[in-house]
């Protein structure tokens, strides 16, 4: 699969916002400082896509962006950054769940962990919401190209351990490790898609 088309469609801030497109939607989520952003920009290869922080915790939205046409990626806010009040934290808890709750789009979510760290509360805390709402995901180990090529596979195993699942995907941002293997997710999603409704999806291969 290529990305060939992607624009910002949406920023949602509350889920009376949320607008169905009619199109399937795979959700990106994780710490605010996992690289959401930077993968997302390196996946549609346009750096200036997905808007990167320099404040970790700052975006407190959800940004639909359209992909070929045919599918919606869905930019959740990052957890876990400390300086947050409880106020903010309780409002990111109400807009993630509020957007699972009101979706009927969502067939896959990326959950991205940073490969050099153990998961952290937040990223379990996730890992249950998931499971709660039945939610399939797949596990990206981020920030790939700080480790040797030859530990990737290894220490995004460990992660994945962690976390308790065996689907997951080492990536890299910076040298693509990972790129193609994430993209053929996707295509397999909206292979699903079409299969289970009969309707073409539109998307460059």
């Amino acid at each position: 699969m290529r990305i060939t088309k992607a624009k910002l469609v949406k920023t949602v801030y509350n889920k009376s916002q949320y607008q169905d497109y009619n199109l399937p939607e795979i959700a990106i989520v994780g710490r605010s400082n996992a690289g959401k952003s930077s993968m997302i920009n390196k996946l549609c290869n346009n750096g200036k896509l997905a808007r990167v922080s320099s404040e970790p915790g700052k975006t407190r939205s959800i940004n639909f962006f359209s992909i070929n046409e045919g599918l919606m990626l869905v930019d959740l806010p990052g957890y876990g950054f400390a300086k947050r009040s409880a106020g903010e934290r309780n409002s990111w808890q109400q807009l993630v769940e509020g957007y699972f709750t009101v979706t009927e789009r969502l067939r896959h979510l990326f959950l991205l962990c940073d490969i050099r760290h153990d998961p952290s509360v937040g990223d379990l805390q996730m890992v249950e919401y998931l499971d709660f709402y039945r939610i399939p995901y797949t596990l990206v180990a981020t920030k790939a190209d700080k480790l040797a090529k030859s530990k990737r596979k290894v220490q995004a195993q460990k992660v994945a351990k962690v976390i308790g699942t065996d689907d997951v995907i080492p990536f890299s941002a910076v040298d693509g490790f990972g790129m193609e293997e994430v993209l053929k997710r996707i295509e397999s999603v909206l292979d699903a898609e079409t299969a289970f409704y009969g309707a073409k999806i539109s998307v460059d291969k």
